[in-house]
């Protein structure tokens, strides 16, 4: 069993060398940072899905990036609880967290390079950024694919992607409307200036109920350098100038004409025709007329922006999907105005960008709320100080007990204390292998809390195997019989006890949130280290010791010694 205890010994500590660090993951309580915990709250009675946790963590993490806060880990925990962890960073930039996913269909009015090439000649006029002269946004490998159920169709140059209208038994109700992109979903622009969400503050002049404002905003981006201008504070109702990472394009957009709240579904399928991946979207009753409106203004517009040409007002032939100010894609209409509320967005689409394309659209108006739980910013100085001042209490801890085991039971105390040295070795290098692992876990100062309580529990365990075994010496057993004799007794006592505290461990990791988990882990994995090594050390080590002559005589320093517990000095046969 000591071999086993060895082996495992070398092979934590080998991984932990020769993985990416050899010291733990610190939580933002011991290096300073904010960390902010929000749950999941399902709306009308729904049910949180995975698709939509799993987005709204790629929301908030665009979030994240947006308020310039780098470093930052996001993971779920449970069903229902993201948890965001920044170092360095301060409350102020993650007040926005929380605030409901915005998805919107605009029209592109203008399009351009993410980033200026570098100028041979003097720049083009502010005042009239899609001009002729703008660059053109760097090509893309999808190709159009006409839908043999469409009325009309283009021949325009390739596009990042393609808008069709899947049959429809009857039009919309809304076929006739003026194409315009204006509805109830979809307000005339407002004559305020710029919005904000949360304290998250948009670039002056990145969004606005005036056209030529952006348009001065929009001939000046640098996408390389302001990946999202607005900073998530899409206003439907003004005209915004906004970045498509996946296109490397900018791009001027309409105010919105279709809102994300009106898509009733989405889903990633292959045409079974061509054997090719694509999106359908579907539509409520008022998206569905609003989209007829929208992909008949973009199709009349006759222009995509690939060929640099088109200008507001009539703008291209795109319609901008945007995700919390941040272009997602911008397919080109090939119909003029599609009726029925169904589509499909076709492409040169992998199985990945399918599906990811159909999660921004499904779950981009989120059907739950993020509900913050708990927000903590600490200092990197008060981090320091609390890592210094848990280090502290756990040497006080752990030095008191060993203190009270030499003394009480004197030369047995070596044992425990070896015990504790090889825990702590192997606790060690669990923590630190977690850190750097997927899991991801960090060492809060709860946790270190945690370990220090389980010292108390791992040092129960020596005493009550200690006692049963003095009690069988007291009864004038040798020291080698006693050890085999004590051990089943004390056996059982050592797993109920350690069972409960392994129980209110996972009960308490189960119904916490945050920090206290981080207590609850600790102590469930000192518990389990504690049955290890009880296990798998501390009685193969008794039964060793109890074989040499001075220990199996009972000698006073022992710690068994049978003058010391009440035996006679001559021993008698059971």
């Amino acid at each position: 069993m000591l071999a086993v205890v060895g082996g495992l010994l070398i092979a934590l500590y080998l991984a932990m060398f020769l993985g990416p660090s050899a010291t733990p993951a610190l939580g933002l309580d011991l290096r300073g940072g904010t960390q902010v915990i929000l749950q999941a709250v399902p709306l009308k009675g729904t049910k949180v899905s995975a698709g939509a946790l799993s987005q709204a963590v790629s929301i908030i993490r665009q979030r994240v990036d947006a308020a310039g806060v780098g470093g930052a880990e996001i993971s779920t925990q449970g069903n229902n609880d993201i948890i965001v962890s920044a170092p360095g960073a301060n409350g102020s930039q993650l007040e926005a967290l929380d605030q409901t996913a915005q998805l919107r269909f605009r029209q592109v009015l203008a399009a351009g390079a993410y980033s200026p090439a570098p100028a041979s000649s003097s720049s083009a006029s502010s005042s009239s950024a899609s001009s002729s002269s703008s660059p053109k946004p760097a090509s893309t490998s999808f190709t159009i694919k006409p839908s043999p159920s469409a009325s009309k169709t283009s021949n325009k140059d390739i596009v990042p992607n393609a808008l069709r209208a899947t049959p429809s038994p009857s039009p919309s109700k809304s076929a006739g409307a003026s194409p315009s992109p204006s509805s109830s979903g979809s307000a005339s622009p407002s004559p305020s200036s710029v919005s904000s969400t949360g304290g998250i503050q948009p670039d002056p002049g990145s969004q606005s109920a005036d056209l030529t404002t952006v348009e001065a905003y929009f001939a000046t981006l640098d996408c390389s350098k302001t990946p999202n201008p607005t900073n998530g504070a899409d206003d439907p109702k003004m005209y915004i100038a906004a970045c498509e990472p996946g296109l490397q394009a900018k791009e001027l957009l309409a105010p919105a004409g279709v809102l994300g709240s009106e898509i009733s579904s989405a889903d990633a399928t292959v045409d079974t025709q061509t054997n090719q991946w694509l999106v359908e979207l579907n539509f409520n009753h008022k998206g569905g007329g609003d989209w007829f409106n929208l992909t008949k203004k973009a199709y009349e517009a006759q222009t995509d922006f690939t060929s640099g040409s088109c200008q507001p007002p009539t703008g291209c032939n795109n319609i901008a999907i945007v995700l919390d100010g941040v272009v997602q894609s911008a397919p080109a209409s090939q119909q003029d105005g599609i009726a029925g509320g169904k589509t499909q967005i076709t492409g040169n689409f992998t199985q990945k960008d399918a599906t990811t394309l159909a999660n921004v659209l499904k779950f981009g108006a989120l059907p739950l709320k993020l509900v913050k739980q708990n927000s903590d910013t600490v200092s990197a100085t008060l981090g320091s100080a609390q890592l210094r001042g848990g280090l502290v209490a756990g040497i006080i801890g752990l030095g008191l007990v060993i203190v009270y085991s030499l003394l009480y039971y004197r030369a047995l105390g070596l044992v425990t204390v070896a015990s504790l040295a090889l825990s702590g070795l192997i606790l060690y290098a669990v923590t630190t292998l977690l850190g750097h692992s997927s899991l991801h876990y960090t060492l809060s100062l709860p946790g270190i809390a945690g370990f220090i309580v389980a010292v108390g529990i791992t040092a129960d365990s020596f005493v009550v195997f200690f006692e049963r075994l003095r009690d069988e010496a007291r009864e004038g057993k040798r020291l080698r019989s006693a050890v085999e004799r004590a051990w089943p007794r004390a056996r059982r006592t050592i797993i109920s006890a350690d069972a409960v505290s392994l129980l209110a461990a996972v009960v308490l990791y189960l119904v916490s949130i945050g920090d206290v988990r981080g207590f609850a882990f600790t102590l469930g994995l000192s518990t389990l280290s504690d049955l290890f090594i009880v296990f798998f050390f501390t009685k193969p080590v008794l039964s060793l010791v109890s074989r040499w002559p001075a220990f199996d005589s009972g000698a006073n320093w022992t710690g068994v010694g049978r003058a010391r517990s009440g035996a006679a000095l001559e021993p008698r046969e059971a």
